[in-house]
């Protein structure tokens, strides 16, 4: 236990100032959670109450699945398959959750509170500290307030939207798929990622007019693998050709 500790402490040290990480987790939760405005008009828009809409904000709170949940449900996709499309999306939290779980070393009852909150924008911040101590901050005030503020701003945008009547005839209709597509483009970094997300679109949209509701979003998950195994392919013989 005395190793433990000690082990611990060095990795504590060199960290940064902890009004450094505040500051970083409250600005990262801050510029995110104002999108929830966008989805609690998108959701009310296709057709969820706002009870629905502040339900699915308070469970299942993470960006990218809820707006492809809306998304579908509007497109009149079933419930089925917009669920599947939203489950699809939300597994790369559990890859989070693996290596978070070995950089905070929560206890175990606070790991069921804290994987509510493994989300892109969490393990961002978290992962980015050269400490524990910093990574559990990050984590916390990244987590905290993103989650009150994308919760809040939920139950306003699904309150207007339904002040407002038919989302459609103002054009917010659009600001779901636009603030998606904003979350979505820095995370597209290498080559490889990029090339994934311009196939995933590819099959979206082409297979948009001859696919039901819903399952073009399923099929686009196909680049992933697709485009995966087309770099092995390129790198073995890249291999090759040196030897």
């Amino acid at each position: 236990m005395a190793e433990q500790r000690a082990l611990e402490d060095l990795r504590d040290v060199g960290g940064k100032p902890d009004g450094v990480v505040v500051r970083d987790g409250l600005g990262v939760g801050v510029a995110v959670g104002l999108s929830g405005f966008a989805f609690g008009v998108t959701s009310a828009g296709s057709g969820l109450t706002v009870v629905q809409t502040c339900a699915l904000s308070l469970l299942v709170f993470t960006g990218a699945s809820q707006f492809a949940l809306v998304g579908a449900l509007a497109a009149g996709g079933s419930p089925l398959t917009a669920a599947a499309g939203a489950f699809f999306l939300g597994v790369r939290n559990a890859f989070y959750g693996l290596r978070l779980s070995q950089v905070l070393s929560p206890t175990r009852a606070v790991r069921p509170l804290a994987a509510q909150w493994v989300i892109d924008e969490t393990a961002a911040v978290a992962l980015a500290q050269p400490t524990r101590r910093s990574a559990r901050i990050g984590f916390l005030v990244t987590g905290l307030s993103l989650y009150v503020l994308w919760n809040l701003t939920t139950l306003l945008g699904a309150l207007g939207a339904e002040a407002l009547g038919d989302t459609d005839a103002w054009g917010i209709d659009a600001a779901g798929p636009a603030v998606f597509l904003a979350l979505l483009a820095p995370m597209l970094k290498s080559a490889t990622e990029r090339a994934v997300a311009g196939l995933a679109v590819v099959l979206g949209l082409g297979l948009l007019p001859v696919l039901p509701a819903g399952v073009p979003v399923l099929v686009a998950a196909l680049a992933a693998p697709v485009v995966l195994w087309a770099d092995g392919r390129r790198r073995g013989d890249v291999r090759k050709g040196a030897l």
